[in-house]
């Protein structure tokens, strides 16, 4: 009978005769980049394809650190990586770890040495970085003359204000001699004497824009006095004079958004700026005013000639007072001599009389309450010998030393037996 096989089993087989194979397990392919997709995850899909072939090709996303441009479609590239099958959908692909533009990898690694080189001088540092100004009023522009990019720069200058002068340097941006035309370019401008520099130019490939990555340009734009925006390319392209540039924009549209303030956004502020303050001055005003007010006000009453007025009014008052009183005292003095002499001395002893009646019944309340008057009557004053009063047989134990004193003497006496009874008991 004979042998059937499943589709997984056949699957497999091909995917073991794959990694068998040296050949398949590290390999170079080049070809046209064709159906480039980035996925959420990271992994990037694609196929490449020549002139009567095309193969599947995938990136995961843990081989894209060595990844340094963004794929697209038509690039030519040369990616390596091994060949595998996958076994659900029963189709190989190449696995790709890494990926480089065909015929630019020379230029690619050149730019890295120039870019290590550029770094270690201190082109990049951000302390080099001049300060954009808020409120230029001459824009310099470093372009082709020709270009959609100095259209878009003059289209958003015009829109947001229409009051600020630009100056073209026009230049060559691509081809031979593009770097040396966009240096001077930048190098005129800045004797010029422009408030800020706008280095721009529309996307394109690698090649395209190779001009912005020569040491020639990025040094001119280290060199340059004037503050620098670049806007090269898509927001995806990053040249080297965008590491030395003041700023950087993503586009050009964005380097003239950055540069060129909107004078009615400022004439508003300006506006506001003003109401508030002339209200602050209006506050002021009015501030100083009641204080002007208050202390004048308190001036008047501190004044030499209100001062001796309320003076004058304190001394009548005083004087008035003084007179009432001796007045009173005249009168009262003049009653007492007109008493008779008589009366006088039967109120000093009824007076005496009454202080001694007062005297006696204090004198009887002391010797109540004298602790002799008690010893007399038959009591007796126990104390410890600390001097301590007794009034408990609980303060006293056997052995303790007691001094009783009585009306006519002191006895001194040792505690031989203590007997403690409750005196609510019967």
């Amino acid at each position: 009978m004979k042998n059937v096989y499943t589709v997984s089993q056949i699957n497999n087989y091909i995917k073991n005769i794959f990694v068998r194979d040296m050949l398949l397990g590290r390999i170079l392919i080049k070809g046209e980049v064709s159906n480039c997709k980035y996925h959420t995850s990271g992994h990037i899909y694609f196929t490449l394809k020549d002139g009567t072939g095309q193969l599947s090709c995938v990136m995961f996303a843990g081989q894209r650190t060595g990844l340094d441009f963004r794929m697209s479609e038509g690039q030519n590239v040369v990616v390596s990586g091994s060949v595998k099958v996958y076994e659900r959908d029963g189709k190989y692909q190449l696995y790709a770890d890494k990926i480089e533009l065909d015929g630019t990898g020379q230029l690619y690694e050149r730019l890295e040495q120039l870019k290590a080189k550029l770094l270690a001088e201190g082109l990049f540092a951000p302390e080099h970085k001049k300060t954009i100004p808020a409120y230029p009023k001459t824009i310099g522009i470093v372009t082709a003359s020709t270009g959609a990019a100095l259209q878009d720069v003059c289209n958003i200058a015009a829109r947001r204000n229409p009051y600020i002068q630009l100056v073209l340097c026009p230049a060559q941006v691509q081809g031979f001699g593009a770097a040396k035309s966009v240096a001077e370019g930048i190098q005129r401008l800045d004797g010029y004497g422009v408030d800020v520099i706008l280095v721009v130019r529309g996307g394109g490939s690698i090649e395209d824009l190779w001009a912005f990555q020569e040491e020639e340009v990025a040094r001119a734009v280290f060199e340059c006095k004037t503050p620098v925006i670049s806007g090269v390319g898509h927001e995806t392209d990053i040249t080297l004079i965008d590491y030395v540039a003041d700023l950087r924009a993503p586009t050009p549209s964005a380097a003239a958004e950055l540069a060129v303030y909107e004078w009615r956004v400022l004439s508003e502020r300006l506006d506001s700026v003003q109401k508030a303050i002339a209200k602050k001055m209006f506050d002021t005003v009015n501030t100083a005013r009641e204080q002007t007010l208050l202390r004048c006000k308190r001036l008047s009453y501190f004044s030499p000639k209100c001062q001796i007025a309320e003076k004058r009014q304190q001394l009548d008052s005083i004087q008035e007072t003084i007179q009432r009183q001796m007045r009173a005292v005249l009168e009262q003095s003049r009653r007492r001599i007109a008493e008779p002499k008589e009366a006088l001395q039967q109120k000093m002893r009824t007076v005496i009389e009454e202080r001694k009646r007062h005297l006696a019944i204090l004198t009887e309340r002391m010797k109540g309450l004298s602790p002799l008057s008690r010893i007399s009557s038959g009591y007796a004053y126990i104390a410890k010998s600390s001097g301590m009063a007794v009034k408990s047989v609980q303060q006293v134990k056997e052995g303790d030393t007691l001094t009783i004193s009585l009306k006519d003497g002191v006895i001194l006496a040792t505690v031989t037996q203590n007997f403690y009874k409750n005196i609510g008991e019967q």
